[in-house]
């Protein structure tokens, strides 16, 4: 699954990297984004606008707003058969932004990892979205990150990680296009293009935030 991740390039960096038309938003570095917070993303709607959607897809046939367990990933396995995803996945699609997520590996305790693009780059997941209405007219957006078997880095850490665009998926995830083409990029990344460094426990509680979350703790060798 991916259950925390983190946006810590300023605003510019990330217009440019995304080809965004920039203005004013009210953009703020995450380095601890966990589910149900507002988090960036760019739809297939708006793919040149940075928008802010609450993260956990809520279910238009939903009563209300759920307030435990949240649909925070889908998994790409059998997405356009599931009725939570297969009419998004047709026509509301989005990129999360990010430069890193998070992991945890026990040892007596929780401990967290982060795993980044090898040059430390942002990079895109992909994700569904939708629009969520209220009885009293309330409207609220929401997204999903679609998950997919690990890569080589990812498989002794956990079974599922974030499907990863590169550029070119990048811009076909917003197009439209057929499903084969579509679930054709759900795939994982290659993980010689990836890292991955152990952080602080502070990233454990969902409260804390800053700099001095992403800042290696000692680098590990996962497959030891």
């Amino acid at each position: 699954m991916c259950g925390r991740f983190s946006l810590t390039a300023e605003e510019q960096r990330l217009n440019e990297f995304f080809n965004l038309a920039g203005g004013k938003s009210p953009y703020v570095p995450r380095y601890n984004g966990a589910p149900t917070q507002t988090m960036a993303v760019i739809t297939d709607q708006h793919p040149a606008k940075l928008q802010f959607f609450r993260w956990g897809l809520i279910p238009l046939w939903s009563k209300e707003i759920p307030r435990s367990m949240p649909l925070i990933n889908a998994r790409a396995e059998g997405i356009d058969e599931k009725p939570a995803f297969r009419k998004v996945f047709k026509s509301k699609r989005c990129l999360v932004p990010a430069d890193g997520f998070y992991e945890w590996i026990r040892q007596g305790k929780k401990i967290p990892l982060r795993f980044t693009m090898l040059d430390d780059s942002l990079f895109a997941m992909a994700g569904l979205w939708d629009t969520w209405q209220g009885k009293n007219g309330e409207e609220v957006n929401s997204f999903t990150i679609i998950t997919t078997a690990p890569n080589e880095l990812m498989a002794p850490i956990h079974n599922r990680m974030p499907v990863i665009l590169d550029k070119d998926g990048s811009e076909a995830w917003l197009k439209p296009a057929d499903e084969t083409t579509l679930k054709s990029l759900l795939k994982p990344f290659p993980s010689e293009k990836m890292k991955s460094y152990r952080v602080s426990e502070k990233v454990n509680a969902v409260k804390n935030e800053g700099p001095d979350l992403i800042v290696p703790v000692r680098e590990i060798d996962l497959f030891s």
